[in-house]
Parts: structure tokens; C-alpha cells; sequence
């Protein structure tokens, strides 16, 4: 079964390859997991921030209070990635962004259709006051600036 995983892991990992992007890194976060998995700590390796994780009720564990997972730690991400690719969208159209704009991310996970895991993203977009057709011109835009939407492109659904 875990040669399965890898095996689907490099699968998706082709598409990427493939585009030929070259990407001239300007920052590189490392952080490390320990313990079980979803079941442990993971930290930033320069110490400025650790999680203790533990797998939500819903997978079989027992959610601990202060306890976090992946999904969530990928749900923040995603939102904050989104919210500066909006940023720079707007840039782009000459468009200015209203003040309280806000990007929402709820990260699912469950069994998928090859006997593994797999997720499932829904982003919540505000963008009070601005006219639906341009704000919609803005996230379309964001969508293809933010480098977590080039991630799961083809490897996970995302809706906007």
C-alpha cells in the first residue's frame, strides 16, 4: 500500500515537472514533524512557533484542546497565500482592494477514489462593496498568481 502512495505521489508530482517552471526561491520555511504523524508536534526549525498536533474527532482521534492538524495549518496557509495573490491581482488590474477583504479556507480530508486520503478545498471570498463581476475578474486572477492554487492544480479540487 505504500508503494502505492508513492507511486501516486510521483504520478502527480509529473504534471508539475512537465511545465517546465523554474521557480527563483526568495524565502524557504523549514519545519519538522515528530511523534506519530498526526499525532505529535511539529515546529518551525528557527523556533518561533510550535503545534501540537492530534487527529480530529472525526478520523478517530480525540482532538485535544489546543491541538491542531495538517489541514488546518494548510487552511491558514492557503487563505493568507490567497488573500496577497488577491493583492497583487488587484495590482495588476490597477484595481484597489477594499480594506477589510478577507479570504476564508475550509480544508477537508477523507478516503479517495485510489484507497488513499485526499483533500478538499472551499475558499470564501469578500470583497465588500466592489462590483461581483470584477471582484470575480480579481479572484480569477489570484487564482492562477497563488502558488498553493499552482500546487493542488490538478492534484486536489478547489473551489472559489
Amino acid at each position: 500500500q505504500l508503494a502505492k502512495m508513492f507511486a501516486r505521489i510521483a504520478r502527480s508530482a509529473r504534471p508539475l515537472c512537465a511545465r517546465g517552471m523554474a521557480v527563483d526561491v526568495k524565502y524557504t520555511a523549514n519545519a519538522t514533524s515528530v511523534g506519530g504523524g498526526r499525532i505529535g508536534t511539529a515546529s518551525l526549525d528557527d523556533g518561533s512557533m510550535q503545534f501540537e498536533l492530534d487527529m480530529p474527532k472525526a478520523m478517530g482521534g480525540t482532538e485535544k484542546p489546543g491541538s491542531t492538524n495538517p489541514e488546518a495549518l494548510f487552511a491558514l496557509g492557503y487563505s493568507a497565500c490567497f488573500r496577497g495573490a488577491m493583492g497583487a491581482a488587484g495590482a495588476q488590474m490597477k484595481v484597489d482592494l477594499p480594506e477589510n477583504t478577507s479570504v476564508g479556507a475550509a480544508v477537508g480530508i477523507g478516503a479517495d477514489s485510489e484507497g488513499g486520503f485526499g483533500l478538499k478545498v472551499d475558499l470564501t471570498v469578500d470583497l465588500p462593496g466592489m462590483e461581483r463581476g470584477q471582484a470575480q475578474q480579481v479572484v480569477d486572477l489570484a487564482h492562477t498568481i497563488c502558488p498553493y492554487s499552482k500546487a493542488t492544480s490538478g492534484n486536489i479540487e478547489v473551489t472559489l
